[in-house]
């Protein structure tokens, strides 16, 4: 989800809220008409696949058979590229939303590698802007410079193209979206190619994983897209699928237009309505499905591998003082800003809780509460140039890594505070 901290970033939020309004009272009048589709039927959510292409999603509420083959697999993969061997150490990666804020994981992920002490990941999840992140930071320092390039040289005009307040208005009962995503839809044309594809599947037969979610819609449940076996497919689609993954991870509703994805049920075709996977969590780690990849009894291991889990929290998590307006449409962008912030803190305690639980080792990174930079939108420029910078110098002096969720003090320490971590 976008991070709506500052001022002008709360614009867009209140043409959302004006437009909705407007919409409404329109609807009421029978003024327009709703766009056609063909939803998928609650009855058929558990059959669904993507046709040609069994297996490489799941829900991420239940324990899927193909995340756990998945999962069982790629210990068998991970043996088989080291001689008979797992990794000395495990460590996952897990990117979380922001918007614009994402230059803050892409500065930590470069200035990381500077530092020498970067590890390759066993597992990397990403959600909305943490899925764009996502296959750059599973490819690894080889692909740092075009991760420092997408999130330091692009601005809103690369993201989304928006309507006047006039032309929402009048169409906004048959309208799915204040913006279109089509400028998103040429950047990853740009950046995500079939070289990288390729690189991804390599990565993938050696044992690695990398998913991204998204939110489907009519059924309110989170989908997890394993991007690794998309890649590693080799299917015709595959290239334009991995795409239409994070693009529709990266579509907050009705900012955005949501993506349809075309799937296959009772041998018959549907469209699913897929948003942003920040409506259903900021931070995509555990879950009934995502279980497996942490687990050693429920893959089938009790190899004694370190596990450290590494979460980039693209915003600030302490709260964020603004003098609001009384007006409707101020007021409730604020509420939204609030929600998602606070969302995203519960899940940071969330993933803490099952992470103490599994004995596995516990870092967080978000942005400092001194970064008091103002951006002129979302996607400001210099303001992605002044975060990339400081997340990077902070990580290539070695970054200090929070071993608790903030505000988070164990019993037994005295105020423990946040340690450095080296992995």
């Amino acid at each position: 989800m976008f991070s709506t901290s500052e001022k002008d970033t709360l614009r867009p939020l209140r043409l959302v809220i004006l437009a909705v309004m407007a919409g409404l009272v329109l609807l009421s009048q029978g003024c327009v008409l709703l766009p056609a589709r063909h939803p998928l039927p609650e009855h058929l959510l558990e059959q669904a696949q993507v046709e040609n292409l069994p297996g490489v999603r799941a829900w991420g509420d239940i324990s899927g058979e193909s995340l756990e083959q998945s999962a069982k697999e790629s210990m068998k993969q991970e043996m088989a590229a080291n001689h008979g061997k797992l990794e000395p150490e495990a460590n996952f990666l897990a990117l979380s939303g922001g918007g614009g804020d994402g230059a803050f994981g892409a500065g930590i992920l470069c200035g990381w590698t500077e530092a020498g002490t970067r590890p390759r990941f066993k597992l990397v999840t990403g959600i909305s802007t943490g899925a764009l992140i996502a296959p750059f930071a599973f490819l690894g320092p080889e692909y740092d410079a075009k991760l420092k390039e997408v999130y330091t040289t692009i601005s809103d005009k690369d993201i989304y193209t928006g309507f006047g307040l006039l032309k929402l208005v009048l169409s906004l009962g048959a309208s799915e979206g204040v913006a279109s995503t089509e400028p998103l839809a040429k950047l990853l044309e740009r950046f995500i190619d079939e070289n990288m594809l390729r690189a991804i599947a390599v990565q993938h037969n050696q044992g690695r994983r990398l998913l991204v979610g998204t939110t489907q819609l009519d059924a309110q449940r989170l989908v997890i897209w394993n991007m690794g076996a998309i890649a590693a497919s080799y299917h015709p689609d595959a290239l334009r699928l991995f795409r239409q993954v994070i693009r529709a991870s990266f579509s907050v509703p009705v900012a955005f237009n949501p993506v349809y994805i075309k799937i296959k049920a009772a041998g018959q075709d549907y469209d699913e309505m897929h948003v942003d996977g920040g409506v259903k969590v900021q931070v995509m780690l555990y879950g009934d499905a995502l279980n497996l990849f942490v687990s050693r009894e429920r893959i089938g291991t009790q190899a004694p591998q370190p596990r450290k889990l590494y979460i980039i929290r693209n915003a600030q998590v302490s709260p964020e003082y603004e003098s609001i307006k009384p007006r409707l449409s101020f007021i409730g962008a604020r509420a939204i800003s609030s929600l998602t912030k606070n969302q995203g803190v519960g899940d940071l305690y969330r993933i803490y809780l099952l992470a103490q639980r599994d004995e596995i080792d516990y870092n967080l990174a978000f942005i400092p509460a001194d970064f008091k930079t103002k951006r002129a939108s979302e996607f400001d420029p210099k303001y992605m140039n002044q975060e990339f910078e400081l997340a990077y110098n902070l990580a290539r002096s070695g970054y200090n890594w929070s071993k608790y969720p903030p505000g988070y003090e164990p019993a037994n320490s005295q105020a423990a505070p946040a340690q450095r971590v080296q992995p």
